[in-house]
């Protein structure tokens, strides 16, 4: 059985993690058994879960509505009232089956609900399965701004089979693909290089490469579980990232971009912010620009809107004072955090980037 052991949870991989599931049910002894999935899941996994899950034990599917613009307090209510409603207690277990949307908001309410029930996450997006459901990070968004209320609280087990990614689209898989790429940057350089030759890999490929990214996480995450110093480094592309996203998602006239979109868009950003304050070197920014724009097409931002992705620096969470703190890199495979980043220079980064 191929797996990750963390110091709290397991990370099981491929067929035998539904059997793990099972034991896990059946030794846990659960009261009763919730999966929550969204309605595109719904349709496309949870028959596939289902039919591989050895367990006769009754539950309950209880669904939300697909998409970042449900990531909200109000659909984080509406699964607690319908916990409630279906006598959930506190030997209960919350199964999310889903992307990173479903165990965001799954280990969020899990961690509230009662002061706190069991959680066991099963990713079925390669953005949940690399990094959302693994390191023990709940949350919703805000007005927009996100994942503005959370916990640290780690899942019982993550499952992850690959064979949910056939259910995925390619914008999708690309969005997955940002935070693989992060990784190699922030972490591993012989990783990172492996990524940047996407053409010559095959699917076979996959379920190895997943298993090294969730390997990286959770090495960082072990050592740091609560992010008061090394687990900032996962953050690299989202001080921007976020911004972006958040603006995208709050404006009436653009298309929201994937969460993994606008990563990319933020590491190209911080890339070029680490070569201008002379971290990285000019070779390595546009190498790094090179691969991303190769994966993702680069965003086009009138003045105005800049600006206004700005505005939304000011709820970042890495904050101190009122000023941003960015994780920059300071060579292929190893970032710094707490980089403070003079505003003059991210304005122009933004010129810089995608003109």
């Amino acid at each position: 059985m191929k797996k990750i052991l963390s110091d709290q949870y397991d990370i099981i991989f491929g067929v035998p993690a539904y059997n793990f599931l099972g034991k896990l049910i059946k030794n846990r002894a659960y009261s009763k058994i919730f999966v929550l999935t969204d309605t595109q899941c719904n349709a496309l996994c949870i028959p596939h879960f289902l039919a591989h899950l050895p367990t006769e034990t009754a539950f309950e599917i209880i669904e939300i509505e697909t998409g970042e613009a449900f990531k909200t307090m109000e659909t984080a209510y509406s699964i607690c009232q319908a916990l409630t409603e279906l006598k959930a207690d506190r030997d209960s277990v919350l199964i999310t089956v889903g992307g990173g949307v479903v165990t965001d908001m799954g280990g969020f309410v899990a961690a509230i609900f009662k002061r706190g029930i069991a959680c066991i996450n099963v990713p079925t997006s390669l953005l949940a399965m690399v990094d959302a459901s693994v390191g023990g990070k709940t949350g919703i968004d805000l007005d927009g701004i996100k994942n503005q209320l959370g916990t640290f609280t780690m899942p019982q087990s993550v499952l992850i089979d690959v064979r949910f990614l056939e259910t995925l689209a390619a914008d999708q898989m690309r969005a997955g693909l940002a935070e693989m790429f992060k990784h190699g940057l922030i972490y591993d350089r012989s990783y990172w290089e492996v990524l940047t030759q996407l053409g010559q890999l095959t699917t076979d490929d996959l379920e190895d490469l997943i298993f090294h990214s969730v390997q990286i996480k959770n090495e960082i995450v072990a050592q740091d579980p609560t992010e008061k110093g090394l687990r900032k480094i996962l953050n690299f592309g989202h001080t921007l990232g976020h911004a972006i996203e958040s603006f995208f998602l709050e404006s009436t006239e653009r298309t929201t971009l994937l969460h993994g979109e606008a990563v990319a868009m933020g590491m190209v950003l911080e890339s070029y912010l680490s070569w201008q304050m002379g971290k990285l070197t000019e070779d390595e920014y546009y190498s790094i620009k090179t691969v991303l724009f190769g994966t993702f097409a680069p965003i086009d931002l009138t003045a105005s809107e800049v600006e206004a992705c700005l505005q939304w620096l000011q709820h970042d969470k890495k904050n101190s004072g009122g000023i941003p703190q960015f994780v920059l890199l300071d060579a292929l495979g190893s970032a710094v955090v707490n980089q403070v980043v003079p505003k003059a220079l991210i304005v122009k980064s933004f010129k810089e980037c995608f003109s």
